[in-house]
């Protein structure tokens, strides 16, 4: 089975990306397949831990169906490796003028994360309009994005920061908002004890997530 295509922007993939750490790269294949069969197909997969990119590369390899990024990326070198593991787009919590250059080199779309006005300007000069709103609660939540959308209305986001299914509508009812992204589908105790059924539940609810809190 053929990958599904490229995505034009990983905002409009699904109300919901789910963020996920990997410490066996042995769970990365039935995770995605449960994250994917509750209709979350974007999954980033952060590189926090040493088996990130042997799991980036399994899902890449194993999933067709996944359309699979890598998150947490803070280097040239890290853009380099994960979109040699298979990655098809990356995620940062902040950004630099070298990691920016190296993402619009790689070839994939990506979110440089931002948490204020002046670096989301900083990014439109960059010819940038997509990005991560990191750390989302934190940094002024749902208040703060609904600020921007009068002077910066080109910009769109990827809120992602202490986001949970209560909280997820509000955002996603946000004109500058594509989707959210968050862990809450993914509980510690679920990943640990291969609960992929339980995983594959709570996908399904956060895929229905929209604007209110009614499927989308």
């Amino acid at each position: 089975m053929a990958s599904s295509p490229l995505p034009a922007s990983v905002l409009d993939l699904a109300p919901v990306v789910p963020v996920v750490v990997i410490e066996e790269a042995v769970d990365a294949v039935p995770l995605a397949r449960a994250l994917v069969g509750g209709g979350l197909p974007a999954i980033e997969v952060t590189l926090r831990t040493p088996a990130a990119l042997e799991a980036i590369r399994e899902i890449a390899g194993r999933v067709p169906e996944a359309v699979v990024g890598a998150g947490t990326v803070i280097s040239p070198g890290q853009v380099t490796d994960a979109v040699a593991a298979g990655a098809r787009f990356l995620v940062s919590p902040g950004w630099t003028d070298a990691l920016v250059k190296a993402m619009q080199a790689s070839g994939v779309p990506f979110l440089p994360g931002v948490s204020t006005a002046s670096e989301i300007v900083a990014l439109l000069e960059r010819g940038v309009r997509e990005m991560k709103f990191f750390p989302a609660e934190a940094a002024g939540g749902t208040a703060y994005l609904k600020s921007l959308s009068g002077p910066l209305p080109q910009a769109r986001f990827c809120p992602t920061g202490g986001i949970g299914p209560a909280s997820a509508p509000d955002y996603l009812a946000l004109p500058n908002v594509g989707c959210v992204g968050g862990s809450w589908m993914l509980p510690q105790d679920a990943v640990a004890g291969r609960d992929w059924g339980r995983v594959e539940a709570l996908a399904r609810a956060a895929a229905a997530l929209s604007a209110g809190g009614t499927c989308r």
